[in-house]
């Protein structure tokens, strides 16, 4: 996890930024002249590279400067609100803005036993000892005046207002993380990191054929693919845990994400080599009956996917009830092993099977219904802003 530099040298750095001098930032955020010049420095050598430049007339940005001052003046902005959202006396009683009185520590505290889980997990994602976390997260909770965790008979768990002033630290964390990325790629080193979380089309063919090509133009930048059911993914995307999620489009979805189409994906039955099915559809040259399809077993998606809507479709053409006792997977090692020993079918993507198509070992037979297909592409945050690497 990223860590939070000083509240305070952030304030100072983004006052400065927009004042153009240490004087100016000094009254304006209580300071004398010298613990803004102090700040400063703290704060550059964090980032490792000089963010502000001398010169007579004042201070100036340099180039690392303009590229993360964006980013941080975004990242305390999302603090700022999130503090005054969730307890709106803590400004009053500061006297020098909502972030008075709070640290670094605390804040990455409570991200982390969000994140984790709890305060003994999140000891080991951030480095602290329990003890540690666990007395920065409650002089949070004791310095804006909230409760942020309630006892429950399962344990710890923390409150609707730790939630959600939790997942704006998370954030204003991933968006820390973009300014050191872009300041290092200034400075000739790209030690970025891009999360890509797929869902199984695109880990099955078209990430890792992407990924192979950019690793080319940039192999020292880091990229993750990580998997697992759509609403987890999702949820990672959404706390700054992943940068980009890939797969097929959702009806409905959250006002802090978009979706951008990156292609139609037509779907096919999938059945082994020698089905009875390819016999029927003429080695697969035209398309089964949809009262064919509901005498042999099935492998149905997931439910609530939009792979589900589609097979749960694909027999109403049929005189037939579609076929109750299917086995549920999402899983294209498990299913691609259950096709090839038994007559089960699946409604899948050609795609998603391209490698077991290629090799002869399964076989597509065009969809019933002509060309049916779902939307494929990209589900990003919707303020999320890629670093020149990413994109």
């Amino acid at each position: 996890m990223t860590t939070i530099p000083n509240l305070r040298h952030l304030s100072v750095f983004c006052a400065v930024a927009r004042l153009g001098s240490v004087s100016a930032a000094a009254r304006a955020a209580h300071l004398s002249p010298p613990a803004v010049t102090q700040a400063l420095g703290s704060l550059e050598k964090d980032f490792g590279i000089a963010l502000i430049a001398r010169t007579i007339p004042g201070m100036e940005l340099t180039e690392a400067g303009r590229l993360c001052v964006t980013r941080v003046s975004s990242a305390m902005g999302r603090l700022e609100a999130a503090l005054t959202a969730a307890a709106p006396q803590a400004q009053v009683r500061g006297g020098g803005g909502v972030t008075h009185g709070i640290t670094a520590r605390q804040l990455q505290a409570l991200a982390g036993a969000i994140d984790a889980g709890g305060f003994g997990p999140a000891a080991r994602l951030v480095g602290m000892t329990r003890a540690t976390i666990q007395r920065a997260a409650r002089e949070l909770e004791q310095r804006i005046g909230v409760p942020l965790f309630e006892t429950t008979s399962h344990g710890l768990r923390a409150t609707r207002e730790a939630l959600r002033l939790g997942l704006q630290v998370q954030l204003a964390i991933a968006e820390l993380g973009q300014a050191r990325a872009e300041v290092a790629a200034a400075a000739g080193a790209d030690t970025g990191q891009t999360v890509i979380v797929a869902m199984p089309l695109g880990r099955s063919f078209m990430v890792p054929e992407t990924v192979l090509r950019f690793a080319e133009r940039r192999p020292q930048h880091r990229v993750s693919i990580l998997d697992g059911p759509y609403e987890n993914l999702l949820d990672a995307l959404r706390r700054g845990r992943a940068d980009v999620l890939v797969g097929a489009l959702r009806e409905q979805i959250s006002p802090d994400v978009l979706q951008e189409p990156l292609f139609d994906d037509p779907l096919a039955i999938i059945v082994r080599r020698g089905h009875p099915l390819e016999k029927m559809s003429d080695g697969g040259r035209r398309a089964p009956a949809a009262e064919a399809l509901v005498g042999f077993s099935w492998i149905a998606p997931r439910a609530g996917s939009p792979l589900r809507r589609h097979f749960e479709r694909l027999f109403s053409g049929a005189s037939a009830q579609p076929p109750a006792a299917a086995i549920e997977c999402n899983s294209l090692i498990a299913a691609r092993a259950l096709l090839l020993r038994s007559d089960r079918a699946m409604l899948l993507s050609a795609q998603q099977a391209h490698h077991e198509l290629a090799a002869g070992e399964l076989v597509a037979l065009p969809h019933p219904a002509g060309r049916v297909v779902r939307a494929i592409g990209l589900t990003l945050r919707r303020d999320w802003q890629p670093t020149a690497a990413q994109a």
